[in-house]
């Protein structure tokens, strides 16, 4: 049966991913272009899931992509929007998971008996839905036109991401583990019988 501490310290690693994925979904820093011309200045772009960052351009940073990046190639903008979209709904998963950690952990011994099968589940949609997001953002890079230029590169926010689903199925399996391997935990503690010494 799944302890307390389990519980504790999985809600705990969890707050940790969930900052993960917020940095991830909240920084420009998912695929980075970064060239140094022959004076020594740096040419840097920085592409986010909802925007754009530029060391050339007036503003530096602007929504991403937008209805000029989408004119020659619609394919690039629906998958790109579609990543953002999937990260911003994994948020609000791992609220729900929030949630239902705090129920189990305030719910008493019944509740933490099977609560490990909800937090379960909605760590494992957490971790697919992250993976989506990041996976799709991976086949861009790979495949679409505008990367083929030396330079590229998938930056940090791509690996928070990754890191983020990574602990979500590993939590996962941990309290579902912990469920099978842990003796019952039972609301009391024996008291030794004086009579019998």
């Amino acid at each position: 049966m799944t302890r307390k501490i389990v519980y504790s310290v999985a809600l705990g690693v969890f707050v940790c991913t969930t900052v993960l994925t917020l940095v991830s979904l909240l920084t420009t820093h998912w695929v980075t272009y970064s060239v140094t011309a022959p004076t020594g200045s740096t040419f840097s772009k920085q592409l986010g899931l909802h925007e754009s960052c530029s060391t050339v351009a007036f503003p530096t940073c602007r929504p991403f992509p937008s209805e000029d990046d989408c004119r020659d190639d619609k394919r690039f903008c629906s998958l790109w929007r579609t990543s953002g979209f999937l990260l911003s709904f994994a948020t609000i998963v791992e609220l729900a998971t929030l949630v239902s950690f705090l129920v189990v952990l305030a719910g008493g011994k019944f509740k933490r008996e099977g609560g490990w099968r909800l937090i379960g589940g909605f760590l494992l949609a957490d971790a697919v839905v992250e993976f989506a997001s990041m996976g799709i953002v991976a086949w861009l890079f790979e495949h679409d036109s505008q990367f083929v230029v030396p330079g590229w590169a998938l930056d940090y926010s791509f690996y928070l991401c990754t890191t983020s689903a990574a602990v979500s199925v590993l939590l996962a399996a941990v309290l579902a583990a912990s469920a099978y391997i842990l003796p019952p935990e039972d609301d009391y503690e024996s008291l030794e019988d004086y009579l019998d010494s």
